[in-house]
């Protein structure tokens, strides 16, 4: 008969022992996780939770973000006294309990999402544990056990970047999308004032337009109105007031010498006060040029006809060595000149 070695029989126990043992620890965590899932849920039903956002205090917080879990918490710190005055926390909390209640209208409780909120002056322990010293802060906790754990945050949750401006609920739906299995969809309810407002003023618009047509009319079909808007349209335009707006260009600029530096050198550059003059001599050069072909052969006299040509020639020709020696400023490599400016 042969004799087993009692280091084979003992490895061998083991080996039956741990898969057993990690199977009933697996079934423990799911367990434990599923009785706090199933409290949650108790919680969310009760009035001081309603609206589908979880009221937390600091051993709430710890309760909920600890492991294990089998559910996704979006938790808010936020800080609504008013003398702390978060103006972003006033203005997102709407925007939370949109995005909580499309959940919830949408969903069963038992789809693993919660939303919750823990203000500051409820939690002051958690936010001094935490380090924070801004407000809102909005964390992401993912499941720690089941087929949706992420094991890179079973203790690190994800933190969602807020903007200085307003942030929208669609915005945190997308971040909730992009980091779990959840996809809420933001439902707004339909803006009745919104619809009244656009209405009475189209109507109102509509009623003023009719009344006053009469005595606008002229104007609508006034060829010098038009030919002035398209004049100033066009010089306003083509001196450069969009590459100003889009760049936010300085007005002016000091030249190193204690003066003022009124024309920025190259074609990629240009000043505020820059622009303006090139409109003015743009402007100056159309009314002389229009002068010139439409008023002046009005004229009956002759002799001040002659004045009047000499004269709109003369501004021309000062007008446009003016803005020659202009550009020769932007590239100083320009070799022509108009006189009387060189």
């Amino acid at each position: 008969m042969h004799i087993l070695n009692p280091l084979v029989l003992l490895l061998s126990a083991a080996s039956l022992l741990v898969p057993t043992a990690l199977a009933a620890a697996a079934s423990s965590s799911d367990i434990a996780a599923d009785k706090k899932f199933a409290k949650f849920n108790a919680l969310l039903n009760t009035p001081k939770h309603e609206g589908g956002i979880l009221q937390l205090t600091d051993s709430l917080y710890d309760d909920l973000t600890t492991g294990p879990r089998n559910y996704t918490a979006v938790v808010l710190l936020t800080a609504l006294e008013p003398r702390i005055g978060c103006q972003l926390c006033r203005e997102f909390g709407p925007e939370y309990e949109l995005l909580a209640k499309s959940w919830a209208a949408e969903h069963a409780p038992t789809d693993g999402l919660i939303f919750s909120e823990l203000d500051f002056a409820n939690a002051r322990t958690t936010f001094q544990k935490l380090q924070l010293t801004t407000a809102p802060v909005l964390y992401l906790f993912p499941p720690s056990v089941g087929p949706s754990a992420d094991p890179a945050h079973i203790d690190t949750p994800l933190r969602f970047e807020f903007n200085k401006v307003q942030t929208k609920a669609e915005v945190v739906a997308r971040f909730i999308t992009m980091h779990t299995t959840h996809a809420p969809r933001v439902v707004r309810p339909f803006n009745w004032a919104k619809l009244g407002a656009t209405a009475g003023a189209v109507i109102f618009a509509l009623t003023a337009l009719k009344l006053a047509f009469p005595v606008v009319k002229p104007m609508l079909y006034s060829r010098n109105l038009w030919a002035a808007v398209s004049l100033i349209a066009i010089l306003l335009f083509t001196s450069g007031h969009m590459f100003n707006h889009i760049r936010r260009v300085p007005y002016v600029a000091n030249n190193g010498r204690g003066g003022i530096s009124y024309v920025a050198g190259g074609f990629s550059n240009q000043f505020g006060l820059e622009t303006q003059i090139v409109a003015v001599i743009y402007a100056i050069l159309s009314f002389a040029t229009i002068s010139l072909a439409m008023k002046t052969p009005r004229i009956e006299d002759p002799a001040r006809q002659k004045a009047a040509i000499v004269i709109w020639n003369v501004v021309l020709l000062v007008a446009f060595s003016f803005l020659m020696n202009l550009f020769k400023q932007k590239n100083g490599s320009y070799p022509f000149f108009l006189p009387p400016l060189m």
